[in-house]
């Protein structure tokens, strides 16, 4: 009997070991399969071209696709080319739909494209284009210009607005699920006369048939930037782009019909270089005094506000006058100037609330009204127009007045540089102001983009003097020393003009004042 049960024993641990191992088998083959299939798949890559391989750097676009708030799309506008067997399977491996998409701007076809022998002997060539030589757009900033209407500005790829037709499509998203997303045309508006270089200025402007947001529960403004064929006439490719958020309850309307917070605000030009910590100490005291409490100076760091420069900017910025912005990241896009007319245009929309008049000009540049005048009255007499222009009194930026004991040496730069040039028959350069309101987009030496009037007719109430060159100079300016009221130098003839060096005592002390001495061991 036990040997019996003994038996019976033996028989059942020799079926739970077949039923073990059948079932470890199951895994095994299961993993050989995978493997074969991985092995086969790899093996199949090497005999692809080099397009369709997998890098880092594709990784690293797929990741910046996943977080940046821009997405794209991309239309076919004709049928596409006719597929061999390499472009064929090259269709088979590309991405499905919800894998990121490609750059912007240039969104490849899906299929390679060889040269093949057409039926009739002729040699049909194949033309595969590869990554984006242009962004369709980069933005700095977005704005709102009252209940209804946004301006977005921005660069966009110069050649793709001077050989094609893009477009802007704008469109508010409610937050509110309960409101339908509202729709309207972007009016693109090109500021910088053509002076781009790989990249033009753009201002896109978004007008809504009716107000937009005013139950203040927030929203979405998103731009849909359209190439409509430009760049690849087989492929409209559009990027959508976040333009603006607003948060429930961020909105104040009060902002377009409220007195502004300033009268004066400077709209600055990107700084850039080496520049001279001693002018831009004499030009933000002189400025500052002139517009008075109620003015403000936005300042533009393009990498010339070193640490020098950065602390004679600093008392001024405890003080509440300037506002210093780091914009040295758009050295990456290849524009005019810095982008010069984009800081100038972001500036335009950003503070176009917060002051009743505007100007634009540069930091070797002083703007002066006559003795019985003050910068008030002088503006309350332009109330009339939208725009002035601001005429020229160019200034040698070599020739010093000589003094005794070297006294030149120790004065200011516009206190020591009294000649100005008055060669006859040269357009000069004008600077201007504007009422920001009324104003769409802008320039660097005027505006082309506005409701209302302009004129050129100051009569002397108001004019610039300009000493080129000198804030970019970290040594002594004086190269000649004269003691004559005229002088002919290097073909041109200029006159003494004291102007300026009749002001530099008030702002000395003015600078005091306000400050203290903590600037007063300042180097050129």
């Amino acid at each position: 009997m036990s040997k019996k049960l003994g038996k019976e024993k033996d028989q059942k641990e020799k079926k739970m070991f077949v039923v073990g191992v059948w079932s470890f088998a199951k895994e095994v083959k299961l993993l050989l399969t995978a493997l074969l299939i991985l092995c086969t798949f790899a093996t199949v890559l090497q005999f692809l071209p080099s397009r369709f391989t997998i890098s880092t750097s594709d990784l690293g676009v797929c990741i910046s696709r996943v977080i940046s708030p821009t997405t794209t799309t991309t239309t076919q506008l004709a049928p596409p080319p006719i597929a061999t067997s390499s472009s064929a399977l090259a269709s088979l491996l590309a991405p499905l739909p919800s894998s990121p998409p490609p750059p912007p701007s240039m969104a490849p076809p899906p299929l390679l494209q060889e040269d093949r022998t057409l039926e009739n002997g002729v040699i049909n060539r194949g033309f595969n284009p590869y990554g984006a030589a242009a962004y369709s757009f980069v933005t700095m900033g977005a704005y709102r210009g009252g209940l209804n209407t946004f301006a977005i500005i921005g660069l966009a790829s110069k050649p793709l607005h001077l050989y094609a037709k893009p477009t802007y499509q704008c469109q508010w998203i409610p937050h509110l699920n309960s409101s339908e997303p509202i729709s309207a045309v972007g009016y693109k508006i090109l500021p910088d006369w053509g002076y781009g270089h790989v990249y033009s200025v753009v201002v896109v402007n978004c007008t809504f048939s009716q107000p937009i947001n005013t139950e203040n529960s927030g929203g979405t403004l998103l731009i849909h930037a359209s190439t409509s064929g430009g760049g690849d006439r087989n492929f409209n490719v559009t990027d959508t782009i976040q333009a603006l958020t607003e948060s429930p309850g961020s909105l104040s309307l009060s902002l377009f019909t409220s007195k502004p917070k300033y009268d004066y605000l400077y709209c600055g030009s990107p700084l850039y270089g080496n520049l001279s910590p001693q002018r831009v100490r004499e030009w933000i005291a002189y400025h500052v005094r002139l517009f008075g409490e109620r003015s403000h100076f936005v300042i533009y760091d393009a990498g010339g506000v070193h640490e020098e420069v950065l602390e004679v900017l600093r008392p001024w910025m405890e003080k509440g006058f300037v506002t210093l912005q780091d914009i040295k990241e758009q050295e990456r896009f290849d524009g005019y100037y810095h982008n010069q007319f984009m800081v100038v245009n972001d500036c335009l929309h950003r503070y176009k609330f917060m002051t009743k008049w505007m100007f634009f000009f540069d930091v070797d540049e002083y703007i002066y009204v006559p003795p019985k005048s003050t910068i008030k009255t002088v503006l309350d007499s332009f109330s009339g127009y939208t725009q002035f222009t601001i005429e020229q009194m160019p200034m040698s930026s070599k020739l010093c007045l000589s003094e005794p004991a070297g006294r030149t040496y120790r004065r200011w730069g516009f206190e020591k540089l009294v000649y100005r040039d008055v060669k006859k028959g040269i357009r000069r350069d004008r600077k201007y102001a504007i009422q920001p309101r009324n104003v769409y987009a802008t320039g660097v030496h005027m505006s082309q983009n506005f409701a209302g009037k302009t004129t050129y007719k100051t009569n002397g109430r108001i004019k610039y003097f300009h000493y080129h060159g000198t804030i970019a100079v970290r040594r002594e300016p004086c190269r000649n020393l004269i003691n004559s009221t005229g002088i002919t130098f290097d073909k041109t003839p200029y006159v003494m003009d004291t102007t300026m060096r009749d002001a530099a005592g008030f702002v000395k002390k003015f600078e005091l004042k306000m400050i203290g001495s903590r600037l007063q061991r300042t180097r050129q």
